[in-house]
């Protein structure tokens, strides 16, 4: 990825959902913020803090199966510490659910009891679910409603609309695409974004073969002796030699038995994003 180059990246609909976030604001007692468990930093949105401003807040770490569990028990601390209300789930658990119904009847607990006072009963608590792009809203949406009434996949853009979702348990739910802010000039942070699939890669912003780098990078650091078993790759290897040892490794030639660099790449990007390497925290948290 060229370094002195910003990422420019705002389609329409994020753009429009940006607007009407800020004017389905003045209706909603809570907003959840979804954020990706393996990049809790880069997968913030610096501009929630001004649409959000005076809200309720939650933060929810998603796909927290994927990630280190040491490292999100870290970062859990240290938002505790500073006053955030957050949980780690696996939105596909029936217990994280549980506790995320749970947490968010406790945060609009002052709300609804002001609500009473002012003789407003049986109103339902309406919470706007926000996050970037990939990060699971859809999948979490699902789960809290107990049925199937938001599109997932496991790639950005499934979402291009808002929709109020009831829960059975007196939630309104207000749906939202994934937005992402307008520029990312950050390498680290775009190359974070990129590696779990935040961005289509079909805009080549940075190519597969930079990500399973990096994926391999970090994997040498964390489970080495899976690179090996699994792509042939060693540590004290060239870089330039480790996507051609994979490639053999993974039978992803080209006619005349020449390893097919960019197949092989796809493949570890594929797999690192799933978690079949194993668990992965690309951003632990700062002491």
């Amino acid at each position: 990825m060229d370094t002195k180059r910003d990422i420019q990246w705002y389609p329409g609909h994020m753009a429009k959902a940006v607007r009407q976030m800020k004017d389905q604001m003045k209706l909603v007692d809570l907003v959840i913020e979804v954020i990706d468990a393996r990049i809790p930093q880069s997968a913030r949105n610096p501009e929630l803090e001004q649409i959000a401003q005076g809200k309720s807040r939650f933060l929810i770490m998603a796909k927290a199966d994927l990630a280190v569990q040491s490292e999100t028990e870290r970062w859990l601390k240290s938002y505790q510490a500073k006053g955030i209300a957050a949980v780690a789930i696996d939105a596909r658990k029936k217990q994280d659910i549980k506790r995320v119904k749970e947490k968010i009847l406790h945060l609009v607990k002052e709300k609804q009891e002001r609500d009473r006072k002012r003789g407003i009963r049986f109103r339902p608590v309406r919470a706007l679910i926000v996050g970037i792009p990939n990060v699971g809203k859809s999948t979490l949406i699902n789960s809290l409603a107990s049925r199937s009434v938001a599109k997932t996949g496991n790639k950005p853009g499934v979402t291009k609309g808002q929709q109020w979702i009831k829960n059975a348990q007196g939630f309104e739910l207000l749906d939202t695409p994934g937005i992402l802010w307008p520029k990312l000039t950050d390498r680290t942070e775009g190359m974070h974004l990129a590696m779990i699939g935040t961005m289509p890669d079909t805009l080549k912003f940075i190519s597969e073969q930079e990500m399973a780098i990096e994926m391999i990078r970090y994997g040498i650091t964390v489970w080495p002796d899976k690179l090996f078993s699994d792509f042939a790759v060693k540590a004290d290897q060239e870089e330039a030699l480790w996507l051609q040892e994979a490639a053999v490794r993974l039978h992803a030639l080209k006619s005349g038995n020449e390893p097919d660099i960019d197949k092989a790449a796809k493949m570890i990007v594929d797999r690192f994003r799933k978690g079949g390497l194993g668990p992965v925290t690309l951003e632990p948290c700062p002491d």
